[in-house]
């Protein structure tokens, strides 16, 4: 039987695999496509497709391929012999047609003699996913003389292997009829079937004492996680483990999470100290762009993905010079879904309310300019001269904190609000910043609120000759009709009616919203204060009735503990079984609901500190 060598540990070259090739048609182009794909590649990040090659292609760039994290596809080619002598594992992390890791179908001409004769995958020991779908190879040889129960690992899996090559040479007398061609050197190495009963997986031998480490892949040459020919998980510097190195481990002395100075990242199946420079970190993985609820950001030099909190940021063309568009209307409304940055300005004119007939655009359905409640910054100018009748305010930027103004309307106005006949009060009641630019808001005949705004504390840098604002409702009309600031609005003014449109609060704030108290003593949920902004206590502090419940937002500022406390901190656990700096954390908790350690020699956690109280034994 051939002989396998004992995986060491290198950094292997990794690329992208490829789909849908059987849609190619040039035969030409596909060679070049595969070719700059696979030359120098180790292992494939996603799908082997080898459709569509001629006779004469030179494949022998794959030959130095171990490994397939996706599924292998070989479909109507005609070259005679597929070289990846050293595939060892195929993951099927994807499967094809839904549940095949190997799928090989209609190779040969049907004008010629030219087909696929030898598979010869004789290191190929480890399906992990997936099943395998052989069919319709007239030449093909040597599939039925393969044990594929031995390879694959799922019992389940479909294996379908029919109407291949007929009339072919058996196997080598010294193959016991296993084999991948008739060479003494085609034998199949069997590192399953032939085990023990008490081996969970593969061996090196029919003995018991000859299993192989859980954590292997495709066999091994010794029982150690060390000796393995490939890695069921991940490779970590030479030993397979079920993880890399994790970020976080529990630090005995402060009781909690922290970094950890030796984390490793997974890097398709290896624990690598960092990412290729062209990828970025998720949580534990070096992945080539971030999912779609996260962000990517740069922290210690590190690219990395964090959730965005709400929506990711989306940047977005916006209106007027130097833009497509003159304004917000029925035929770019649509492109401002979720964005929260609008690159340039925002232009609300009349043609774009109600519609421009020379240029076919019908009129605006105001209830799409909600779409503008994502909106966080806008880096030129904002320019409302018209606005829907039925609407009073501009609530849709509501959660707008920044106007850049890098880009001015007119005479040098970052913000212009005019004529706008209907409209009693801004609404924006997020606005922090108009950053350059005047601000310019006349002619709108029934606006309040206006009036009691301190205006310069939104403007960044010089003040003086930047607000323009006359010929709105006057103070004395706003105050006769209850059009004034709620109460609890400190003396900086409002956007407009209620305890929500404060541009900030004479007590507390509680999202946003002006209180009197937060929820100190009583109330649901308890809360602490910072700067005059109530924050809810962490989830596993009790609510003391009565008393303070916290003193912070941090699990080690309660009062009192829902469930245990680890140290200072409130727990809805203990411990049991965190990485550590010397392995796992096993605690039990007192009577008390103190978390205290088990005793050294427990494995598997404990009720209490001697070693009779080990759970699972010692």
């Amino acid at each position: 039987m051939p002989k396998f060598s004992v995986i060491l540990f290198s950094f292997p070259t990794a690329c992208r695999g490829n789909l849908d090739e059987l849609d190619i048609t040039s035969n030409l182009e596909n060679q070049k496509t595969l070719q700059k794909l696979y030359e120098q590649c180790e292992v494939v990040m996603g799908n082997l497709e080898i459709v569509l090659t001629q006779h004469s292609s030179d494949l022998s760039f794959l030959q130095r391929i171990q490994e397939v994290t996706g599924y292998v596809l070989i479909a109507m080619n005609e070259f005679s012999t597929l070289p990846l002598p050293n595939l060892r594992v195929v993951r099927g992390t994807q499967v094809y047609d839904g549940k095949f890791a190997i799928f090989v179908m209609l190779n040969y001409n049907t004008n010629s003699s030219h087909a696929l004769r030898q598979l010869r995958l004789n290191q190929l020991t480890e399906i992990l996913a997936g099943g395998v779908y052989i069919e319709r190879n007239d030449k093909l040889c040597h599939m039925d003389t393969i044990d594929w129960r031995d390879i694959v690992r799922d019992p389940q899996a479909e294996i379908v292997v029919k109407d291949n090559g007929k009339n072919c040479p058996p196997c080598h007398e010294s193959c016991g009829g296993k084999c991948w061609g008739p060479g003494p050197e085609d034998c199949q190495t069997l590192t399953k079937t032939i085990c023990a009963p008490q081996c969970n997986g593969h061996c090196f031998g029919p003995n018991p004492n000859q299993c192989c480490h859980d954590e292997c892949a495709g066999g091994c040459g010794g029982p150690r996680e060390t000796d393995c020919f490939a890695c069921r998980h991940f490779n970590n510097s030479g030993a397979c483990v079920s993880l890399c190195p994790q970020p976080l481990v529990y630090n005995k002395l402060t009781f909690q999470l922290e970094p950890n100075p030796h984390t490793k990242y997974q890097y398709g199946g290896v624990c690598v100290a960092s990412c290729p420079h062209n990828f970025v970190i998720d949580h534990t993985s070096c992945v080539r762009a971030c999912p779609g609820d996260k962000m990517e950001v740069e922290k210690n030099g590190l690219k990395m993905c964090e959730p965005c909190g709400g929506l990711c940021p989306k940047a977005c063309e916006g209106t007027g010079s130097g833009s497509r568009f003159q304004t917000v209307d029925s035929s770019n409304i649509d492109g401002f879904v979720n964005c929260t940055k609008i690159l340039g300005n925002l232009d609300f004119l009349i043609t774009g309310l109600n519609g421009d007939p020379w240029h076919n655009i019908p009129a605006l359905d105001p209830e799409k300019l909600n779409v503008f409640q994502t909106v966080r910054e806008i880096t030129g100018y904002l320019n409302i001269q018209s606005w829907p009748p039925h609407m009073h305010n501009f609530s849709v930027f509501s959660n707008l904190t920044t106007i850049g103004g890098r880009s001015l309307y007119n005479r040098g106005f970052s913000l212009l609000i005019m004529k706008n006949v209907n409209v009693t009060s801004l609404g924006l009641r997020s606005l922090k910043e108009v950053s350059a630019g005047r601000v310019y808001i006349s002619a709108n005949r029934q606006l309040c609120y206006h009036h009691s705004l301190n205006w310069t504390r939104l403007l960044r840098g010089p003040k003086e000759g930047r607000l323009d604002i006359k010929h709105n409702r006057s103070k004395k009309d706003c105050v006769a009709e209850g059009r004034v600031c709620d109460p609890l609005c400190s003396s900086g003014g409002c956007w407009g009616p209620g305890p929500g449109q404060c541009l900030s609060c004479r007590n507390y704030s509680r999202g946003g919203v002006c209180v009197t108290q937060c929820n100190f003593l009583n109330g649901e949920p308890r809360e602490f204060a910072h700067e005059d902004e109530c924050f809810s206590c962490h989830p596993e502090c009790q609510p003391v009735e009565g008393n303070v419940t916290c003193y912070g937002s941090g699990s080690d500022a309660c009062a009192q503990c829902v469930h245990f406390r680890d140290g200072p901190h409130c727990v809805n656990t203990c411990p049991h079984g965190l990485l550590g700096a010397k392995g796992p954390i096993y605690k039990y908790s007192d009577a008390h609901g103190e978390c205290l350690p088990c005793h050294e020699n427990c494995t598997q956690g404990c009720k209490g500190p001697e070693p009779h109280d080990c759970l699972g034994g010692l």
